[in-house]
Formats: C-alpha cells, sequence, structure tokens
C-alpha cells in the first residue's frame, strides 16, 4: 500500500517508518476476523485495515479529525491482527506512531486531555497509584456496587526470602501490580529462591513507560524507559542474568526499548542490551527443573487466559499452559482464546462500553469447562476479570507457590 508522504512529514523519522509499514498491508482483510473491536462494532474504520486507512490519510494529507482519533482511541492494541496478518504488518508499531502524531494534528480538548494526563500520572507513579487504591478500599463500603466491583481486595504476603542466591536476576516490580497485586511478584521471589535465583529489584527503577507511550505521550514514555535503563545498568554491569518481567504487557514493551531508543545516542546501545536479556518471568520457570518445587495441584480445573502481549507481542501463546502442565494442573477446555478480555492498560477506563462487552465474552469463553480458577500472566487482564468474575482470579505463578 503506497503512502505519499505530505510535506509535513517528510523530515519525521516517525512519519518515514509508519509510510514503511504501511507498505507491508497488502489490504486482504485476513485482520477483521480476529479483531475483537471489529467483532464488536462490525465497523470496518473500527478494524486494523480501516485503522491504517485512517493514519495513511494522516500522512498523506498532514491532517486529521476528531472521528478519525476516536477510531484509533477505539484500538485495544491486543495485536491479533499481526499473529493473523499474512504479510508481517506490526500494525502495533503504527498505531503506536499514529496516535502520536494524532495527538498533535488533532488536538482534545481541555477536559479530555486533562483526564488522560491524570490517568497517566496517576498509574505511572507507584506510590500515588497506591495512596489512591488505599483510599479506595476505605470508602468501598460506601460505593456502589458496580464500582466496588473494581476496587481489589487487600492481597496477603507470605514471608520473603531472606537468603541471596549464586545467580541473580533483575525484577520489574511495576506500577498497578505493586500496590493492587503485590502478591504476584511475592510468589515469584519465593519460586525463584527455590530454584536458587534470588529477584533483585532497582528502588529507582519504575513505570516501564508503557501507560505513557500507549497513550501517545511518547516523550514522557521514552523519560521512563532512560529512568529504568539508569537504574539496572549498574546491576547488569554486576551480572544480572535477566530482567524478569510478570506482567506481560510491561514485558512486551522492555523488549522494545532497543528500537525505541535507537535513534538516542546516549541510550541506544544500552537499550538494546536491556531488551536482549529482558525475560517473561514463564520464560525463566521454562528453563528450570519444577520438579522440586512439589506443587499442591488439587485445585480443581484451571482455566487460561493467555494475555494478548503475551500472545501476540511476545509470541509466546503457549507458555502458561505448558508450565501449569508441566506442575501437574488440570487445565479446563476454553474458546476463543485468541480475543482480547478487554483489559488493554486504560482502555477498560477509556472504553467502558466496549471493555465491559468484551470482557463479559471472555468470561463465557472462560467458564465453558466449569473451572474452578482463573489464571492470567498479566495484572491488568487479572483486575479487570476478577471484577465480573465468579470464581477466583489469579497470577499463575501463584498457583505455583502453593
Amino acid at each position: 500500500m503506497y503512502t505519499d508522504l505530505h510535506e509535513n512529514f517528510t523530515r519525521d523519522p516517525d512519519a518515514r517508518q509508519a509510510r514503511d509499514l504501511i507498505d507491508a498491508c497488502v489490504h486482504c482483510g485476513f485482520c477483521l476476523a480476529t479483531c475483537p473491536t471489529y467483532l464488536d462494532s462490525r465497523d470496518e474504520r473500527d478494524s486494523p485495515r480501516g485503522r491504517i486507512y485512517l493514519v495513511k490519510q494522516l500522512l498523506e494529507t498532514g491532517d486529521a479529525s476528531a472521528l478519525s482519533r476516536t477510531h484509533l482511541d477505539r484500538c485495544l492494541s491486543c495485536r491479533s491482527c499481526e499473529t493473523t496478518c499474512p504479510s508481517g504488518m506490526r500494525y502495533g508499531r503504527l498505531a503506536d506512531i499514529g496516535r502520536g502524531l494524532m495527538e498533535e494534528s488533532a488536538p482534545r480538548n481541555t477536559a479530555q486531555r486533562s483526564w488522560r494526563y491524570l490517568l497517566r500520572y496517576l498509574l505511572s507513579r507507584p506510590r500515588l497509584f497506591r495512596l489512591v487504591l488505599n483510599l479506595g478500599r476505605m470508602v468501598r463500603p460506601l460505593l456502589p456496587a458496580s464500582l466496588a466491583t473494581q476496587i481489589p481486595q487487600r492481597q496477603s504476603l507470605p514471608p520473603r526470602p531472606v537468603a541471596t542466591r549464586s545467580r541473580s536476576m533483575l525484577v520489574l516490580e511495576g506500577c498497578v501490580q505493586s500496590a493492587a497485586t503485590p502478591r504476584t511478584n511475592a510468589a515469584a521471589r519465593r519460586i525463584l529462591d527455590r530454584l536458587g535465583i534470588t529477584l533483585v529489584a532497582a528502588p529507582q527503577a519504575g513505570c516501564c513507560g508503557a501507560v505513557n507511550y500507549h497513550l501517545g505521550a511518547h516523550a514522557d514514555g521514552l523519560d521512563n524507559m532512560r529512568r529504568n535503563i539508569d537504574a539496572w545498568w549498574p546491576h547488569i554491569e554486576a551480572g544480572a542474568e535477566a530482567i524478569v518481567s510478570s506482567a506481560s504487557g510491561c514485558g512486551s514493551l522492555l523488549v522494545e526499548y532497543g528500537e525505541l531508543l535507537a535513534r538516542d545516542p546516549a541510550y541506544a546501545e544500552k537499550a538494546a542490551r536491556v531488551s536482549a536479556l529482558v525475560r517473561d518471568i514463564g520464560e525463566v520457570l521454562q528453563q528450570e527443573d519444577l520438579a522440586s518445587l512439589a506443587v499442591d495441584t488439587g485445585v480443581g480445573k484451571i482455566a487460561v487466559q493467555v494475555p494478548c502481549t503475551l500472545q501476540h507481542a511476545l509470541k509466546l501463546p503457549d507458555l502458561i499452559p505448558d508450565i501449569l502442565r508441566r506442575a501437574g494442573f488440570d487445565l479446563a477446555q476454553t474458546q476463543e482464546g485468541h480475543l482480547c478480555c478487554g483489559s488493554a492498560g486504560t482502555y477498560s477506563i477509556l472504553q467502558p462500553e466496549t471493555s465491559q462487552r468484551l470482557r463479559d465474552n471472555k468470561l463465557r469463553a472462560l467458564g465453558v469447562d466449569s473451572p474452578a480458577i482463573i489464571a492470567t500472566g498479566n495484572v491488568g487482564c487479572q483486575l479487570h476479570l476478577q471484577a465480573a468474575a465468579e470464581v477466583p482470579v489469579v497470577h499463575w505463578i501463584e498457583l505455583l507457590d502453593r
């Protein structure tokens, strides 16, 4: 699909990359069948192919309308279309570039800008988010049921390992995860400790940058990345084996640090090194002998919800089911595993109606075999599903810490 860049964009490296990405699209339409928002609305402007045309129009005319921005906003960035695409179209990267360009070409009104800034500011600062979450828990009994279910209960934590093992890996604590579901990394620490690995957190590291970057605030997202690289670099030089993420949403951005900072001479080399060291917690366990964990598997059937970021971004669709089967768990049958649950970072807040419909569909698909527990690999999916699920929703790593 040929794109003739408008003169406003001829010197913009992101616009030139977007043009090259669009060239890969052969407008075959295979992506429509696996796009959750198209299947929900049946409006082709809410499909990957439709949004590609909208970004192409922006690149060629130098202008975009609020309507074009709205259809791009409705994209989940689940990247299911990438798994389906026969020509290897990198739609997720194009969508990120398109969002950044549209923020400049079709500015939002003051109320919208303020709301999105507040979300970015709150969710990317763990201490602030923890404070707000604790306040929400205090007033939870006074809230309507529909709102109260969105506030996760406080989690009790198991004892933390005290020994230092011969092997060490860095761990990303995460923003929302460290406050809302701290049991995830607590379980990861305990499991890896039993396998002879110490997880080390760098106190200066913070948000991975996904919240800012995916909402079109690219400069702020890149600053998040630089801060993390600075925090991790002394540990990397000291021999840390890997940078472990237990939230696949964060991990899917960490592996892109090298590409996103490739034009920054001060960070390009370090960013590439960081990306090469990133491992999902499942990739680490995949290489270890799990027999020594002696896991209690008598919990009933487990319905596995593989997050989109693990399936379509990290290309590891079988990672969680394979590990749980190796550990001896009984996995329930599920349907439509390739479709998004509707969480998608801030999507459940900014597009609540669509998000809730997708969640209802996902819970039906996960419940066809009457599971006792739903297991996932991303904090956003976990919080979104547990707000409406009739069975417990946990991060799968918690199942190994029984």
